[in-house]
């Protein structure tokens, strides 16, 4: 019965490969479909098939086979759910297929059960191993580029640096602030630096209690700190919090913070005439 199973899949390979991209796009999600050409979703159905029938084969390069492939359809944006879902339509297809041939009879469905059950059980498992190691390796690296653009220290001028912040302040996020505006400020030889909050959207105490570290911090170095792009409701909330921001300049705008601190450099901003 697996020696039927297995030249089934082989003489058929197209028919069972046209029936199963029917099926999935049938019960895909329109942004699965969307986001990849028919080209590049009749290649990758493809490998997938390959793929099934590999582990049906014995292959010894299946798991090498199997993690490149979870780290293509990672890249396409195919959830878990949509590649378990297609090793299901797929053992259906054949089943379906080789009972209307006739090579399953009536009386040999069990045994033929267990054989697709001795197939498909251990792939399904191992499938859903892979993909998850390799999607959580994935989030892990996208994690830590994001992490090393989340806070850089720019020199705008000459012994003036600038931290623009963007998005939410969390406890792992604010350490890797304190790390990066350490180091910047010595690499840089800065004497301002300038914090932008202006894309901040909220400033609570825990968020004020880390800008007040990092600005010690900054003046522990030599160097002296602004808070710049302090929004009206943020000021509100400071004082409605009771933070005392008294030992840090703050302006509400970037510009006015750059003019401030080109001022305490012994600089300013002339315009030219003409």
């Amino acid at each position: 019965m697996y020696h039927q199973l297995v030249d089934y899949i082989q003489n058929n390979k197209e028919t069972l490969l046209e029936k199963w991209m029917e099926s999935m796009k049938d019960q895909a999600d329109e942004r699965i479909v969307k986001v990849v050409s028919d080209q590049v979703f009749t290649r990758t159905s493809r490998e997938f098939v390959d793929l099934l029938n590999s582990n049906l084969m014995n292959d010894q390069d299946f798991s090498t086979k199997l993690e490149d492939f979870s780290a293509k359809v990672i890249r396409l944006g195919w959830p878990l759910t949509f590649v378990t879902k297609g090793m299901q339509a797929f053992s259906k297809i054949v089943f379906e297929g080789m009972r209307e041939e006739g090579a399953v009879p009536d009386e040999r469905l069990i045994e033929f059960g267990e054989v697709f059950e001795k197939w498909m059980t251990p792939l399904y498992n191992e499938v859903i191993n892979v993909y998850t190691e390799t999607w959580e390796k994935t989030v892990s690296l996208q994690k830590i580029a994001l992490q090393e653009l989340s806070a850089p220290l720019i020199p705008v001028f000459e012994k003036i640096s600038v931290l623009p912040l963007v998005g939410t302040i969390d406890t792992e996020r604010a350490k890797l602030i304190m790390e990066n505006l350490l180091t910047g400020t010595v690499k840089h030889r800065a004497e301002v630096v300038l914090i932008d909050i202006t894309g901040v959207p909220v400033v609570d105490t825990m968020v004020a209690h880390h800008i007040i570290q990092a600005a010690e911090a900054v003046r522990l170095v030599g160097a002296k700190c602004m808070l710049v792009g302090i929004r009206p409701e943020i000021a509100q909330t400071i004082v409605n919090l009771g933070i005392n921001l008294n030992q840090i300049i703050t302006t509400s705008t970037l510009r006015k913070g750059i003019e401030a601190a080109l001022e305490y450099t012994n600089r300013k901003i002339v315009e030219l005439e003409g």
